[in-house]
């Protein structure tokens, strides 16, 4: 009888070994993240300094519990540390899974892996400097001659990381759409064929991602997704003409052909 270790446990062994090490780069950048907590606040509060959240606290966010504080820190610590730490868990599982990948499947995850992590950062970028500014204004001053604004920082911190959180997935979709047309589950015909229901259902995104019913602040969402939509297509369309040439290449190469 053998004494090699079953493929299974190997692999259990594995994926135990990348697990650990994904949960202590997860602490390190955590804990990083929580050092340098009033910073990331600062540029979190950034966007809405100019509109001052409460007129009677110099424009900063109150807090109404004594744990108020301490958990929207420690959120927006494990939020950034999960930002941070995340290409790092990208590469343990392209590590992990590597080996039972082909030469061709590789060559896409090294490339699409990267790319969705820049559209995602562009995404977030999108929600900070376009999406998060009048979506403030717009929330702060609207019905001031009714009511006066106390923002509570709790509030803040999970509409701002939502928002970015939301815009960085929709960056996200032309990567999605390729990567499904390599698949063979969607084709660039059925993209144009339902482009109307695209675009409405971008601007029902834009209504679920905004907290706002302002349509301008919606239409600030739902056209970029409008436009990604688009790149998509068009990515489709490439990602249509290399599955086809794909094909053709395996059929001329299969013996007796």
């Amino acid at each position: 009888m053998s004494d090699r270790p079953a493929p299974l446990l190997a692999h259990l062994g594995e994926l135990k070994r990348r697990l650990i090490l994904s949960v202590f780069a997860l602490i390190f950048t955590t804990a990083l993240a929580f050092a340098f907590h009033r910073r990331i606040l600062q540029f979190l509060l950034a966007p809405a300094s100019s509109h001052g959240l409460n007129p009677y606290t110099g424009g900063l966010p109150v807090f109404t519990d004594l744990t108020e504080l301490w958990g929207a820190i420690i959120k927006l610590a494990v939020l950034t540390g999960l930002a941070l730490a995340s290409p790092f868990f990208i590469f343990q599982v392209v590590r992990f899974v590597g080996p039972a990948l082909r030469t061709s499947e590789k060559a896409y995850l090294y490339t699409l892996l990267p790319a969705s992590l820049l559209a995602f950062a562009g995404g977030v970028a999108f929600g900070y400097y376009v999406l998060i500014p009048p979506a403030v204004r717009f929330l702060v001053t609207f019905g001031s001659d009714i009511a006066t604004p106390l923002i509570r920082i709790g509030s803040y911190v999970n509409l701002i990381t939502m928002l970015l959180f939301w815009m960085g997935v929709s960056f996200e979709l032309p990567i999605v759409i390729f990567f499904l047309t390599r698949i063979g589950v969607v084709t660039p015909k059925f993209l144009a064929r339902n482009r109307r229901w695209a675009i409405i259902l971008a601007f029902v995104a834009g209504a679920a991602i905004t907290p706002t019913f302002d349509p301008v602040n919606q239409s600030l969402v739902a056209g970029p997704i409008i436009v990604l939509y688009e790149i998509g297509y068009v990515l489709s369309l490439l990602g249509q003409r290399r599955r086809k040439r794909a094909a053709q290449s395996a059929s001329a190469a299969e013996p007796g052909r």
